[in-house]
């Protein structure tokens, strides 16, 4: 496994900047290695990663584990939470971590010559435990991850505006195929 400190100066150089929420993230990833017993950061696709918020956070955890949007390997459902949850795509087990409520304050206990609390918590999370820092749930996933990676170089096309829709996530509608935009399911007008 690959060091924190070096984790964390591979997430600083991506960001031009380290801040607590990408140790948190890096932290996140690391402890889904030991708790999974994989090897990361990965050099396969074994693991996936579902974030649950996007920005600093979801980027350290990209860097501990090597799971990237642009792989296929991590998904962000934004629900505005510093949570991830990590899927061993081999056995199926999928465990989801989350800082745990308290960590903020401990934090500033493990950085107390750092009167600033970002800074207190930027050096407390480096240092603090996982169990005083971080909450591993074994959860079960409601679509299969299977469903969520999809097979690759799936393509049809969408009926009412002719757009390409890869990865099986078309809707069939009324016995059309269609994308989700057509399909009513839009995140613009």
């Amino acid at each position: 496994m690959t060091p924190l400190h070096q984790l964390l100066d591979q997430c600083a150089a991506l960001h031009h900047h380290l801040c607590p929420r990408q140790v948190l993230g890096v932290r996140m990833g690391m402890l889904a290695g030991k708790v999974l017993s994989l090897a990361l950061p990965q050099s396969d696709k074994r693991l996936l990663t579902i974030m649950e918020t996007d920005g600093c956070g979801a980027d350290g955890v990209a860097v501990a584990t090597h799971c990237w949007v642009g792989r296929r390997t991590m998904r962000i459902e934004d629900y505005g939470k510093m949570a991830a949850t990590f899927v061993d795509t081999v056995t199926a087990r999928a465990v989801r971590i989350t800082p745990i409520l308290e960590a903020r304050h401990l934090s500033l206990d493990y950085a107390s010559e750092e009167k600033n609390h970002w800074q207190a918590q930027l050096i407390g999370y480096q240092r603090i435990t996982d169990e005083m820092l971080l909450s591993v749930q074994e959860v079960v996933l409601k679509i299969s991850f299977e469903k969520i990676i999809s097979a690759a170089g799936k393509r049809v096309h969408c009926e009412l505006c002719g757009e390409e829709v890869m990865n099986e996530r078309e809707v069939l509608c009324a016995g059309k195929i269609l994308c989700k935009a057509c399909a009513g399911e839009a995140y613009y007008v």
